[in-house]
């Protein structure tokens, strides 16, 4: 089935085709996603593709035109305007961020909605197709929003590479930016900018009201790996790909599988991969680091213990019970399986009756680790 699936991406024109859109919409959301939710700024990629229906309805009601370049324009002229307006609401006003944004995103989308609802009454049929904004259509992708998607979403990464060292500072710091006489509200704007036509690039694929997901999920993703703005780009865009790319093979295998919620899904599912898998801050990783850290503590405890009763007894000839020990170590169920471990390391010993007590390898260990006292008198 694997097979069948990679096959058709390079024989069946349709799916090649979809797939290709998906997969520059994974990359440019995902590169362009990473400043967004660096910036904590996650929800305006929601914002900005609510206020892009608007724009599309007007777009069409002043042109009569559905062409993809026509229709993509007005949805990033009105996604543009709208995060202009939140940022005035912020600058101006004592209304938060958050506030701001759902405002705006309201607002916007309920004004596209009665726009939408007016052009479906017309008598002609000119307008058919434009609800398919509203969640996206993938499977209609042609040759010619391939090169729509293509040009818009090249120059969005190649204003980020050109402006790379100023948006850097712009997301980490920028108070110092200020400082150094960079035009912060406008590399401000000209970022939003950017991260408008990279949302505007996915709404025929994915539609207005799933956008959002293919600005965060991917970032969000790439997060987990690495600490560094670049790899985290990089990643992001290899991520968005790789969901796009994979939702589209997955919905062109199952009949009445529409493409957008399932394109979604698979970054849903890259999301949770990273959360789990990723080293340093994955869910696994970190269940695994903290267990080997009790394990090491439980058996640094025990051999504390050891120790401390050859140092009681001034004996390393002494040897203990298991059930001394785990009173010592308030009943801790561990303690059997540590001195085990100390066994292996050759610094515990058990004799025939069962009962530990600490070797001289182990004494010296005790001695580095916690800076133990010489036995008096040891007779080992």
């Amino acid at each position: 089935m694997l097979a069948s699936v990679f096959g058709d991406l390079f024989t069946d024109h349709t799916v090649r085709t979809v797939a290709l859109g998906a997969g520059t919409l994974g990359i440019v959301s995902g590169a362009l996603g990473t400043f967004a939710v660096l910036r904590r700024q996650s929800l305006l990629g929601d914002a900005i593709s609510h206020a892009a229906l608007p724009g599309i309805a007007l777009a069409y009601m002043l042109t009569g035109s559905k062409a993809p370049l026509v229709l993509v324009l007005g949805a990033a002229v009105a996604g543009w305007v709208g995060t202009l307006l939140v940022m005035s609401i912020v600058r101006s006003t004592r209304v938060k961020y958050d506030t701001a944004l759902g405002l705006v995103l309201s607002v916007f989308f309920g004004v596209g909605l009665v726009l939408l609802t007016f052009i479906q009454r017309r008598p002609d049929a000119s307008q058919a197709g434009l609800d398919k904004f509203l969640f996206g259509q993938a499977a209609s992708l042609l040759d010619r929003d391939l090169v729509v998607m293509a040009s818009l979403g090249a120059v969005a990464l190649g204003g980020t590479f050109v402006l790379w060292k100023e948006f850097k500072l712009l997301t980490f710091d920028p108070d110092f930016a200020g400082t150094l006489g960079l035009p912060v509200r406008l590399l401000d704007v000209l970022l939003t900018g950017l991260l408008v036509l990279a949302i505007v690039v996915g709404l025929q694929t994915v539609g207005v009201v799933l956008m959002s997901a293919m600005v965060v999920a991917p970032a969000a993703a790439a997060r987990q790996w690495t600490d560094r703005l670049g790899t985290m780009t990089c990643l992001g865009a290899l991520f968005g790909a790789v969901a796009g790319v994979s939702g589209a093979l997955v919905s062109s295998e199952a009949s009445r599988l529409p493409t957008g919620p399932t394109i979604v899904l698979c970054a849903g599912a890259v999301v949770l991969s990273s959360l789990l898998l990723a080293p340093n801050r994955g869910l696994v990783w970190r269940w695994s680091r903290d267990r080997r850290s009790r394990r090491r503590l439980a058996v640094s405890a025990v051999l504390a213990d050891l120790d401390t009763l050859a140092a009681e007894h001034g004996s390393l000839g002494r040897t203990h019970p298991v059930a001394v020990l785990e009173t010592m170590r308030s009943g801790a169920a561990a303690v059997e399986r540590s001195l085990e471990r100390l066994e292996e390391r050759g610094w515990a010993r058990r004799d025939e009756e069962g009962e530990w007590g600490i070797t001289e390898a182990g004494r010296e260990e005790a001695g580095r680790r916690f800076g133990g006292t010489e036995t008096a008198g040891a007779d080992a």
